[in-house]
């Protein structure tokens, strides 16, 4: 066993599961990742959080015949951990793995701790394939242990040619860091940073950095609002108005946004919003959506495209014409290429100019974002077995390459980090370390990434405004983005609900990948220094020209929202705001429900309704508890027109055959308490509301009839 000390560690939204009550009580959690308390806590702590390494070795891995198996105790930040694991699966067919508070069963009352932590299978064959996972977890009495249900499924775990399991011995390996415990329930985005979180669904982190960041582009939200949309219109079946109100929201709310209309309008399902979909994915599912939406709006021209690893509104060229939405793509998104094929030998050219709207750097090779760009327009010669054709000019030796004609206002980049590995068969994450500049110069070296016909007058130096980031592995993981909106120097860590004020050094330096190379705990006795793996990393980058950021980082208010949405909107809010009222003051209040003659005859000979009255269709009065019941017959007599003197108020009784009648009239006394009293008195088995019957006193005589009683 082995132990070193670790830095915190990524968190990643891989579908965590507790064990089952046999192990821990308590909810299963949400997915992981939705909520990271250290961000900006971790600034202020003077000391880095105690953290450890610890190694397992299992022998006789085969022979092991109990459900579940504990690891030896390690101590962590002066708390005691193991790890638990289920050798056959916790009811699954995958390997199950938790970390556990060894001495949970002695701790006080009310004990709580957190950590960060990543458990890992190790590959005994090639330690390049071992598998990890990460996350975190505030533990306490009723979830002392947490973790991964399906942590990798058995048939791989079991297969000798794998690696994992090696003359009957497996490794396991826990890397704990303990954090201070943090309410970061209670944390107020909107107060923090003036800006508010999207609800994750179940994994949909990876849209709601998308949608954060093309939301912090103020030109494209400036678009959305103005695609032509109804006061007829339902956000579930039309994106550009579930878009309008998402962005509204985004814009003006003080609590987190959720995303349940967008997703609505995609036409998915709960089971589709609990899929962790790719970029790639979403980006198909919105164009295919989009698509119908034109069909259906064309009597209005408009053009709302969606890019391939980013999907982006889009209207007219820096400048709106009419209502109309059109053609901003090009002017904001589009760049263009042109691929040449030039012969060696002979005069032969051929040209090929192509749009894009996002680029794909490869990320495998390249130190930095500029080594991708040099491979980019990497010049290959055809030549011996592979001449190119020329035409009249038959085979010949030639040079193949691609050039850039320009390059858009908001460039995208999207970061190759997932690959095809034929000798696995199956496909990768790379974790490659990764530098991208805060400012990229693409007129570097003489302009060499341009083709002749580009325009020299253009200036192509862009400040960075967005990094998207994903943390775990190739089959699951976290999305969430660091972006600056106005492109100053602050950046935020939008992470779903949650929204922190980070540094430069967390947006950039942090999210490049690689690996990162700590001292060992006891340099006397083990002079190896420990590596380990980085898996949050960035995989999407936003850049923004210079010479363009005044007109894209625009100033968008309130005139630039179409009126019915406004109104709209401001109603829902105010409805809204008018219900958790009445929900925060529900318990001042109570229901009176009055019957009289009128509801009895009603009630006769109309249906099969079994008892006399159907209550939930006689007048209801909100009162508040404190009122006197003096004051509420007055306020009976205003909504009945019977004055107080000619009222006598009847109790309903409850008999053997679960009807009711009414039993005795009130008394002075009854009538002197207030209504909360009267209540409480009078009908302690349904105290949420106060039933009474109202006779009312005619020519001096009360009139209710007796037979009535007795039914």
């Amino acid at each position: 066993m082995t132990m070193m000390t670790t830095p915190p560690l990524d968190q990643q939204d891989e579908e965590l599961l507790v064990p089952p009550s046999d192990i821990v009580e308590g909810p299963q959690p949400m997915e992981v990742g939705q909520v990271d308390p250290t961000s900006t806590v971790e600034k202020q702590q003077e000391e880095e959080p105690p953290s450890m390494k610890f190694t397992w070795t299992i022998d006789n891995f085969s022979r092991l015949n109990t459900k579940k198996h504990y690891s030896d105790i390690f101590i962590v930040g002066g708390y005691k951990w193991r790890i638990l694991i289920f050798p056959k699966g916790n009811n699954v067919d995958h390997l199950s793995m938790y970390l556990d508070v060894a001495d949970s069963s002695s701790l006080p009352y009310g004990w709580s701790r957190y950590a960060q932590f990543r458990l890992a299978v190790v590959n005994q064959i090639n330690h390049k394939y071992s598998i990890r996972k990460d996350t975190q977890h505030q533990f306490n009495a009723r979830e002392s242990d947490w973790g991964f249900t399906s942590f990798m499924p058995l048939s791989d775990f079991y297969d000798p040619s794998r690696g994992y399991l090696v003359n009957d011995i497996v490794v396991i390996e826990a890397e704990v860091a303990v954090r201070k415990i943090l309410d970061y329930w209670s944390y107020d985005s909107k107060k923090e940073t003036g800006y508010v979180g999207l609800k994750n669904q179940g994994a949909t982190c990876y849209m709601n950095s998308l949608l954060q960041t093309l939301y912090h582009i103020p030109y494209i939200r400036k678009a959305v609002y103005h695609m032509p949309t109804t006061e007829i219109d339902m956000p579930v079946g039309s994106i550009p108005l579930a878009l309008q109100r998402l962005f509204y929201k985004l814009q003006y709310n003080d609590t987190s946004v959720s995303t349940k209309e967008l997703t609505k309008s995609f036409g998915w399902d709960t089971y589709d919003s609990f899929m962790q979909h790719d970029v790639q994915e979403l980006n198909r599912v919105l164009c295919e959506k989009l698509e119908d939406k034109m069909k259906v709006l064309n009597l209005t021209e408009f053009y709302f495209g969606v890019c391939i690893t980013n999907f982006v509104m889009f209207y007219t060229p820096f400048q709106f014409q009419g209502t109309v939405v059109e053609g901003t793509i090009q002017q904001l998104f589009e760049g263009h290429n042109m691929n040449y094929i030039e012969c060696i030998n002979v005069d032969y050219k051929s040209t090929r100019k192509e749009s894009y709207y996002d680029l794909q750097l490869d990320v495998k090779g390249c130190r930095d974002v500029y080594a991708s760009f040099d491979k980019y327009v990497e010049v290959e010669g055809l030549e011996g077995d592979n001449k190119y054709h020329a035409d009249e000019h038959g085979l010949q030796d030639a040079k193949k390459g691609v050039l850039f004609i320009d390059f858009p206002p908001v460039l995208q980049l999207q970061l190759k980090r997932f690959e095809y590995d034929f000798m696995r068969d199956t496909m990768v994450k790379i974790n490659d370390r990764y530098e991208f500049p805060l400012q990229l110069d693409l007129d570097r070296e003489n302009r060499k990434y341009l083709s002749p016909e580009a325009d020299r007058t253009v200036r192509n130096l862009y400040t960075l405004h967005s990094v998207l980031v994903h943390s775990g592995g190739v089959h699951g993981g976290h999305y969430y983005a660091f972006i600056r909106p106005t492109l100053s120097d602050q950046w935020y860590k939008f992470d779903d609900e949650r929204v922190t004020k980070e540094d430069l050094k967390r947006a950039l330096d942090e999210q490049y990948g690689g690996e990162e190379e700590l001292p060992p705990t006891n340099p006397g006795f083990n002079n190896t220094p420990f590596k380990f793996t980085k898996y949050s990393n960035a995989y999407m980058l936003v850049y923004i020209r210079e010479s363009d950021k005044d007109k894209i980082i625009c100033n968008v208010d309130e005139k630039d929202i179409a009126e019915h949405l406004r109104i709209r909107l401001k109603k829902e809010q105010e409805e809204k705001e008018e219900k958790r009222k009445y929900k925060a003051q529900a318990h001042l209040y109570t229901i009176i429900k009055v019957a009289r003659d009128e509801d009895l005859l009603e009630q006769i000979g109309k249906g099969i309704y079994f008892d006399l009255v159907d209550h939930d269709k006689v007048r209801s009065f909100h009162i508040q508890k404190q009122t006197p019941f003096h004051v509420f017959k007055e306020e009976a007599a205003k909504e009945f027109g019977i004055p107080v003197q000619y009222q006598r108020f009847w109790i309903w009784a409850k008999r053997q055959n679960h009807t009711y009648r009414p039993n005795r009239p009130l008394t002075p006394q009854e009538e002197a308490q207030s209504v909360g009293q009267l209540r409480e008195v009078s009908n302690k088995a349904q105290n949420a509301e106060l039933k009474l019957f109202l006779e009312v006193e005619r020519d001096q005589i009360f009139c209710f009839s007796s037979s009535f009683m007795n039914r």
